[in-house]
């Protein structure tokens, strides 16, 4: 496989949400939640204190503009309704706050997206030592924004790229974009050494956090996500700039898990659902990926392990289950970034790279095997094994 990775650029949110803040918001919209009387625990075991978006909450919470009511005030005169009456009738219905459409929300997060996968892609180029110009293959993933054109014709134009860069978007990768495309990266320049391949995730995740929403679920959801652009480069030679070589990759993929987590478009925009038995389904794959690394080092499996975990498993309670399950002459710690990445919120796809990110600045030593891991809406699941440059 042999592909090399710069170290990434990642962009964080740059509006501070405080997790107060949202209890506050949510404990005054529904009082009378079953959940309410639990909602500082349930908050305080997320262990997210302040997540960063790229819009502020005060986007998130604000009322819709309502439409146009001028079609209503006709139908309620020509119902016989005198004019002083269906004015007064117009004017409770625009008092009465709407929720947001789906215009109204994703439009202001989709041009934030674009322009923190700019700033990313740029970021990762200056890491990597090269221009724009030098890009053969765009890579983008972004799920929570959708368009069409996507983030890859947005990029090709915004950097800009050369007319003949191969464009490949992956909207629906969800939390196991950052690793799947490094694999796929990987598989691309094994095809051609010589190829640049450019990858970028940027998720506004903040676009689920729905007002209306009573359920427990989607409490939860708004305490977990945050907003992040990532990019970095993967070459098929060795760089100056290489910090990771990634030497095989493994996709597992679980049969009738595609409703335990899933995203949802209504009238008032995207809702992420969650199910509450997603973390087992989760761990499923996680047993999976440990048998992979088994069969692979199998002729060595006393003394090889890896040196860091950099996973993204959707959860907490997954991350306890991976080092509950490792062999046990494993070493601790394993996955001290990922679990300081959670401290500031799930970053759905760019959470690796993000995790990738905090190795790198921490000193990761060169030598050390690495395994980056993610899960993602499914149930599917990615992994790639390689060696710290």
């Amino acid at each position: 496989m042999a592909a090399y990775l710069c170290a990434p650029a990642v962009i964080h949110g740059e509006h501070s949400v405080e997790t107060r803040e949202i209890v506050e918001e949510v404990r005054g919209r529904h009082p009378h939640a079953p959940w309410a009387p639990r909602i500082d625990g349930i908050a305080a075991s997320t262990g997210i204190e302040s997540r960063g978006w790229m819009l502020p909450l005060e986007a998130a919470v604000a009322p819709g503009g309502g439409g146009d009511l001028g079609a209503a005030r006709e139908a309620l005169v020509r119902d016989g309704f005198t004019e002083q009456d269906a004015d007064r009738a117009i004017a409770a219905l625009k008092a009465v706050p709407a929720s947001q459409t789906v215009q109204e929300r994703t439009a202001p997060a989709w041009e934030a997206v674009q322009a923190y996968g700019e700033r990313a892609a740029r970021g990762a180029l200056q890491i990597a030592g090269l221009d724009v110009a030098d890009v053969d293959c765009l890579i983008t993933s972004n799920s929570t924004t959708p368009a069409l054109p996507g983030l890859d014709v947005a990029l090709a134009n915004r950097l800009p790229l050369r007319g003949d860069t191969m464009l490949l978007p992956a909207t629906q990768w969800a939390c196991v974009a950052g690793t799947r495309s490094l694999a796929l990266a990987a598989d691309l320049v094994a095809a051609d050494p010589d190829r640049v391949v450019l990858v970028v995730i940027s998720e506004a995740l903040s676009t689920t956090y729905q007002p209306a929403d009573d359920t427990l679920e989607s409490l939860i959801v708004r305490l977990l996500f945050a907003d992040t652009a990532v990019a970095a480069v993967v070459t098929g030679r060795p760089r100056p700039e290489s910090v990771l070589r990634l030497d095989a990759a493994w996709h597992h993929t679980l049969p009738g898990t595609r409703d335990l987590h899933r995203l949802e478009t209504r009238a008032d925009g995207t809702h992420f659902v969650m199910d509450r038995r997603g973390p087992r389904a989760v761990q499923e794959t996680v047993t999976a990926m440990w048998e992979w690394l088994r069969v692979r080092y199998e002729d060595d499996p006393s003394s090889w392990h890896p040196d860091v975990l950099l996973a993204h498993p959707g959860g907490t309670r997954v991350l306890e289950y991976m080092e509950q399950t490792m062999p046990d002459e494993w070493p601790p710690g394993l996955l001290e970034y990922s679990r300081d990445s959670y401290t500031s919120g799930n970053r759905g796809g760019a959470a690796v790279f993000d995790i990738l990110r905090r190795a790198y600045d921490a000193g990761q030593k060169a030598g050390s095997r690495a395994v980056l891991y993610a899960a993602a809406p499914g149930l599917t699941a990615t992994a790639l094994e390689g060696e710290w440059l």
